[in-house]
């Protein structure tokens, strides 16, 4: 795979290029409190997409999801530290399962959606690092490739600088099921997909399914990194939920997360890393949504 580094220039006060060929802001360099220029005119992150808001963790020392009060019934490895907004969830090869959260568990919940987060995690050599993963309930469930699945290649040699994003959705119309994924490798850098660097550092990941247009994609750091032979999902349609359904953060849907008719894959582990501001919208954000989330969480607006 042939692969090479990007140089774009860019300029204060420019705005961002949402195109594949833009390279995204990897430094931390903003203040928090600053005011910077922010599209769509929002002030605080609350305001984007408000009414597609189905659930939201802030993780400020709790774990529950705060739009439904929903507390995890599985807690395992987990503490806190300092995120980009507050508190962020630290999980230690573990892992938190949370019973059905009712706003996302009904058949059109999320016929096109999106999921928000920061993570912070760098390649370890051995296992897929899992962030959030929306399944059939532990009943049920019998794939870990389930509903929604949002993570990091970074089973790759601790010696590469870079991260694959990589995420996939599923959908089940008349009960039967069919999948799409993205990821951010295959192909040439700059015109098939961006690179995201594993540095340790906190990084703003989006997963976009829009139904109209059968596209998924994935942006960091509000740039879109995701690999344009994978977008077009011809005949996908509108995402079909199977329900009831549940949530895990830091693990698959498999029989190591009590998802007992799911296999375990070599790859599969529990999540060595951090994440927050974890939110799920039944909408396919818009460009200009995006940009204002990771610029606004980011001053820990």
């Amino acid at each position: 795979m042939k692969k090479y580094n990007l140089i774009i220039v860019t300029a204060l006060g420019i705005m961002v290029s949402f195109s594949a060929c833009t390279k995204a802001d990897y430094s931390d360099a903003v203040t928090k409190g600053d005011p910077p220029p922010v599209p769509g005119g929002f002030v605080n992150s609350s305001e984007v997409a408000s009414a597609n808001l189905l659930a939201y963790w802030d993780f400020n020392d709790n774990k529950s999801e705060t739009k439904s009060s929903t507390a995890p019934i599985i807690d395992s490895n987990s503490s806190y530290e300092k995120g980009i907004k507050g508190d962020a969830l630290h999980l230690s090869a573990g892992y938190l399962l949370y019973p059905t959260i009712p706003a996302l568990s009904s058949a059109n919940a999320l016929s096109s959606c999106s999921v928000s987060l920061w993570f912070k995690v760098v390649n370890n050599g051995s296992k897929f690092s899992e962030f959030f993963t929306l399944a059939q309930d532990t009943s049920k469930e019998t794939n870990w490739i389930s509903i929604v699945n949002m993570g990091v290649e970074t089973g790759q040699s601790v010696s590469n600088s870079y991260l694959d994003l990589h995420t996939w959705i599923a959908t089940y119309p008349g009960g039967v099921r069919s999948t799409g994924d993205n990821i951010n490798d295959y192909g040439d850098v700059g015109v098939d997909y961006q690179q995201v660097p594993s540095t340790g550092d906190w990084i703003h990941y989006v997963m976009r399914y829009d139904a109209t247009s059968e596209t998924i994609d994935l942006f960091a750091n509000s740039v879109r990194v995701s690999n344009n032979n994978f977008r077009h999902r011809t005949g996908f349609g509108p995402i079909v939920l199977p329900v009831p359904t549940q949530v895990v953060l830091g693990a698959f849907s498999n029989a190591a997360s009590h998802f007992i008719h799911s296999g375990v894959e070599n790859f599969h582990g529990f999540l060595n890393g951090s994440m927050d501001e974890l939110r799920v919208y039944n909408k396919a954000l818009t460009d200009v949504e995006i940009s204002a989330l990771y610029q606004l969480e980011k001053q820990g607006r």
